[in-house]
């Protein structure tokens, strides 16, 4: 059978571009389609534009701490549209270069939505179809709301870069990495913010000492965190938002965020009408090539709801190409990836927490907190985390985890480590760079607790 491209790709973000471009300049016919914007979920609306917005955000303390070490600083106002109109110039710039280079690698793009007939045919918008030996779903996510009355008077994550103005109260539902990094976000940008999670504690699934730590001090600097709280009703009030959380405890917004996760964009795709399994929160099921319940169609990236970050999409790319088009089948590799969290103050992990160091093996617990010596001379009192998790019985390291400035910068350097199999010994042998926050990670003697 002739086919009219040897790859059809649905999505055009970080995964979907990397493999259309790897395949299209091994000389194969490749055709994208994006009913978005290229760059997908990380350049347009997610992991840039936050960025950038916590870049904007640090500026507020970074004043204060300049006072503290002599300046004369007047920080003025921050302006939110010249800020926000500067971003969107930036992702514009960014999605062009995405386009830019996937067209220079020889891939045709296709500005529509592309939703799948068979289990080689793709039908377009305008009803027009293609054919593809292989299909390649890259189609990524989107943030939910939940079930509850005046829901559509919050905003999700997609929205909060197109804000006309900064709130003056916001409130944020949700204790995950979204809506923690929101809240240091806004909270820096002067905005009075307060949190409604369900949970116990915010960043389910991260370290709890670890994520205790960060809670501690984002409500030192003044955010507002209610645990085991949950809205029960709200409706719009003199152009506010009053809101009751379960813990009965109500107040009126100008903004609501809503950060309660995100589901995979497989919905209305006509994947299973074909014959493509999916799993019960809607992700395509696949194999460790990335193949679906039909042989020609594969998927990365949020769509198959495993490791759902920009780099692990990109791997996953990768090996679909080398796998597919290389002759070299590729399993993607989901062990030991470090991950950072843009919260205020920062996070960055790899490896196991703690709690599951201890279902695993006998483990030691190395940790300090402690002040630097930027904070320390300002008479600041926030303080830094490190820990490390150590195999009692072979000495390998489990996992890092670092909350305090640079934290993601440093957990890159700290997986490639651990992903090398380094041992505390190896961590003691390192001569420290002084002075660092960093080189706690070598100074650490002694464990503070031990895990049967």
């Amino acid at each position: 059978m002739t086919f009219d491209y040897d790859l059809f790709v649905i999505g055009g973000g970080s995964g979907g571009v990397r493999a259309a471009r790897l395949t299209a300049q091994d000389g194969h016919k490749v055709a994208l389609a994006e009913e978005s914007r290229m760059g997908g979920t990380c350049v347009i609306r997610g992991c840039v534009p936050k960025k950038l917005m916590v870049f904007a955000s640090e500026f507020t303390p970074d004043f204060q701490m300049a006072r503290n070490f002599g300046w004369d600083v007047e920080s003025g106002g921050f302006h939110w549209e010249r800020f926000r109109d500067h971003m969107h110039a930036e992702l514009s710039r960014l999605e062009g270069l995405y386009e830019k280079n996937a067209e220079a690698a020889g891939v045709e793009i296709l500005k529509t939505r592309a939703v799948l007939k068979d289990a080689h045919t793709v039908e377009l918008a305008d009803g027009s179809t293609k054919t593809a030996k292989h299909i390649l779903i890259a189609a990524g996510g989107h943030p939910v709301t939940p079930p509850i009355e005046n829901a559509e008077l919050g905003i999700v994550s997609d929205d909060i870069f197109d804000l006309d103005k900064l709130p003056e109260k916001m409130l944020i539902v949700g204790g995950g990495y979204i809506g923690c990094e929101f809240a240091g976000v806004m909270n820096g940008l002067g905005v009075d913010v307060t949190m409604f999670i369900r949970k116990a504690q915010i960043l389910r699934g991260f370290d709890d000492e670890a994520r205790g730590h960060v809670a501690d001090c984002m409500q030192a600097r003044g955010i507002k965190i209610h645990t085991g709280c949950a809205p029960t009703a709200m409706e719009a009030r003199d152009g506010k938002i009053w809101v009751k959380g379960s813990n009965g405890h109500e107040d009126t917004f100008d903004c609501l965020l809503w950060a309660t996760g995100r589901k995979p964009n497989t919905r209305g795709l006509g994947l299973e009408e074909i014959g493509v399994e999916l799993n019960r929160q809607g992700a395509i099921v696949v194999d460790e090539y990335g193949q679906s319940s039909v042989p020609s169609i594969f998927a990365i990236g949020d769509v198959i709801g495993k490791a759902e970050l920009t780099p692990v999409a990109i791997r996953e790319g990768v090996a679909f190409h080398r796998t597919v088009f290389g002759g070299e089948k590729t399993a993607m590799d989901y062990d030991l990836i470090a991950t950072a969290t843009f919260t205020q103050p920062e996070m960055g992990t790899v490896g196991l927490t703690e709690e599951e160091a201890e279902e695993q093996e006998p483990t030691l617990v190395y940790a300090t907190a402690f002040r630097p010596m930027r904070q320390a001379f300002a008479g600041e009192d926030e303080r830094v985390l490190f820990k490390m998790l150590v195999s009692k019985e072979t000495n390998k390291v489990l996992g890092v985890h670092i909350v305090g400035p640079g934290a993601g910068e440093m957990i890159q350097f700290v997986a490639v480590a651990l992903k090398m199999g380094a041992t505390k010994d190896d961590f003691d042998r390192t001569c420290a760079v002084h002075p660092t926050m960093a080189e706690e990670l070598v100074t650490l003697k002694e464990p503070v607790r031990e895990l049967a």
